[in-house]
């Protein structure tokens, strides 16, 4: 049996931060277009995803009966409000650099709407679980050593370590939901989380070539891009294959989110916010405590 590691964090909500993103250079991530692209590709889908996330978990709020969970759940939708938030003011960064951003949330739209209106509240639940367990994922492994992010600009990482810190407080929310409420039978849990992954990605890589279209980058130097900057996400050292262990911890009947351990310097994180209310030096804080 896996054992659970501690009590899981409550969601702390803190609102009203700014990360300074209309500073930002165009290819913010060491001046790659291609790398820039794909962390741009996948932000420009928070806004619609979390309130996708909020929907998902009100489908059983009237049945929540656990005080400490209601509360948690409660947490966790202003915690996904406030994600929403600050990625739709980097949508806009988007925007201005002539990326089709609306097009792209057009097309997100169609697809929760048909997932909420066409599937049951199991598998939106499950859904909304199973991503929740890879942006947890993701937290760990982008900010687990300095090294992966050290050529972000500091205040996108900021914007990222923030967001890592919140997935952390709150991954198990809708897993408890799913499992303890919505009675999400096994194979159904399971199965989400492959979708999600294919689902995440494939758009993710999509948008992002897309991108690079608007940027005026022609077919052949798209491919060469892409070539050149997969490895560094999927190869063989890539910086998400490195999750691989932790995310097939999911497939085991008695997994729980809480089995994996927050990441080591979340309390840098929350320290140096109290001490300064900066996110930003919090987020630079937090990356360089993390292991060369």
């Amino acid at each position: 049996m896996n054992a659970v590691l501690k009590t899981p964090i409550h969601p702390v909500v803190r609102s009203n931060l700014d990360f300074k993103l209309n500073d930002i250079p165009r290819y913010w991530f060491g001046g790659d277009p291609f790398i820039t692209r794909m962390f741009d590709a996948l932000s420009l889908t928070f806004p619609d995803g979390e309130r996708y996330f909020i929907q998902s978990v009100r489908l059983f709020r009237d049945q929540i009966t656990d005080p400490d969970l209601q509360k948690r759940v409660a947490d966790f939708i202003r915690q996904e409000a406030q994600h929403g938030i600050a990625h739709e003011k980097m949508n806009q960064v988007m925007r201005e650099q002539g990326m089709p951003v609306n097009q792209f949330i057009a097309r997100l739209n169609q697809i929760f709407k048909f997932e909420l209106e066409k599937r049951s509240p199991q598998y939106n639940i499950a859904m909304t679980a199973a991503a929740e367990h890879l942006t947890a994922l993701m937290a760990e492994t982008f900010y687990g050593h300095k090294s992966t992010l050290r050529h972000g600009h500091p205040y996108v990482r900021a914007l990222f370590a923030w967001h890592a810190i919140e997935e952390m407080e709150h991954r198990d929310v809708a897993f408890d939901v799913m499992k303890d409420v919505a009675k999400t039978p096994e194979w159904l849990r399971r199965s989400t989380l492959l979708t999600t992954t294919v689902l995440m990605f494939a758009f993710t890589l999509y948008r992002a070539n897309v991108m690079l279209k608007y940027d005026g980058f022609s077919p052949l130097q798209r491919l060469h891009m892409n070539i050149k900057g997969l490895p560094w996400f999927f190869g063989k050292n890539g910086t998400l294959t490195r999750m691989s262990k932790q995310y097939r911890d999911w497939f085991k009947t008695d997994f729980h989110p809480s089995q994996h351990p927050v990441i080591a310097q979340y309390d840098v994180w929350v320290k140096t916010l109290e001490e300064t209310n900066d996110p930003i030096q919090a987020g630079e804080a937090f990356w360089q405590a993390a292991k060369d």
